[in-house]
Formats: structure tokens, sequence, C-alpha cells
């Protein structure tokens, strides 16, 4: 297993994980930066502050209670369903692409696309504010016409690595690619 460290569209430092466990078979994890206690802190102190304000104007307890209930379901549903710690893909030549993602919380997304689907791994570009990001993506071949593309599936889409970190998985994924091809 090597690891290295890139950085991410936004500046963020991010791991990069690779894993060989045969000439067809390799699989590619990012890791995120984890969740800061500093950050939420500060989102916990800021509305439990501006719930307390509105307490001491309304003499409301239910202001109080509200504010905790608000914050707890909102961490709760940020663990759950939108912080991602971990995005995996792991490409197996004769079977096909496994992308994981897996949430602060330990949940874990998984989809697979068979390798008769697959029509190739691409670096794509896309204009993102004021910024030309790269991302790298899966081309669906379409089973009706055999040169057309049906679907663009995009990987990587939580952690966006940085052009360098691509390059290095779009290299590997090519190499599998052609020994299907041969």
């Amino acid at each position: 297993m090597e690891e290295g460290v890139y950085r991410a569209v936004s500046g963020a430092r991010i791991a990069l994980q690779r894993r060989q466990y045969s000439a067809s078979c390799r699989e590619f994890s990012v890791r995120c930066p984890r969740l800061q206690l500093r950050s939420l802190s500060a989102v916990t102190c800021s509305v439990w502050l501006a719930a307390y304000g509105l307490f001491v104007l309304s003499q409301n307890s239910m202001v109080l209670s509200a504010a905790i209930f608000i914050t707890l379901i909102g961490l709760i549903v940020y663990l759950h369903f939108v912080k991602i710690d971990q995005e995996s893909l792991l490409v197996i030549g004769s079977l096909g692409i496994q992308m994981t993602s897996s949430y602060a919380s330990g949940k874990e997304n998984t989809t697979f696309i068979e390798m008769s689907q697959v029509k190739d791994v691409v670096i794509n570009e896309a204009i993102y504010m004021q910024k030309v990001i790269y991302y790298l993506c899966i081309l669906l071949q379409d089973p009706r016409e055999p040169h057309g593309v049906s679907e663009v599936v995009p990987l990587f889409q939580s952690s966006k690595p940085r052009l360098d970190c691509l390059v290095e998985v779009y290299r590997s994924c090519q190499e599998i690619l052609e020994q299907r091809k041969t």
C-alpha cells in the first residue's frame, strides 16, 4: 500500500492510498480532512448564543430547547448525509468498477458498474465559480449506439482532488482498461 499527500481544489490536504492486488485489480482511496472540533464548537456556540439572546428578549424557555434540538438534529443529519470522510475506487479489469463513499457517521454508499458498460475513464474539466477544475469520470457505453456515451459518472465528487492526484488514478485505470482490450 502506497500513500501520497495531495491537495483538494479547496486547498485542503487529502491523502491518496493506492493498493494493487494484482495486475488487473487496484484500489484508490481518497481521505478527506476529518471534522474539526473547533469548527463544530464554533457553530454550536453561535447557534446557542443567538438562542440565548432570543431567550433574554422573549423570556421563553422554548427558544433554548428548540436551539439545542435543532443543533443536535443538524449535527446528526450533517454527519450521516453530508460529511464524507473517504471515497474509494476499486477497479477490477474482468469484473467492473466499484465506487464507495464513507460518511463520518460510518454509513457507506456503494455503486458498482460492470466493465461491459464502461467505455472509458477520462479526466474532464469544468468551470466552477471562477476556476477551471478537473474531475475524473467514467463514460458509460450507450447500449443502442456502440460509439456513443449514455452517461458520465463523476468520481471523487466530495474530495475534489487536484489534477496531479487525478492523473495518477487515471493512468492506473487506463493500464487496466488497456489490458481488458487486448
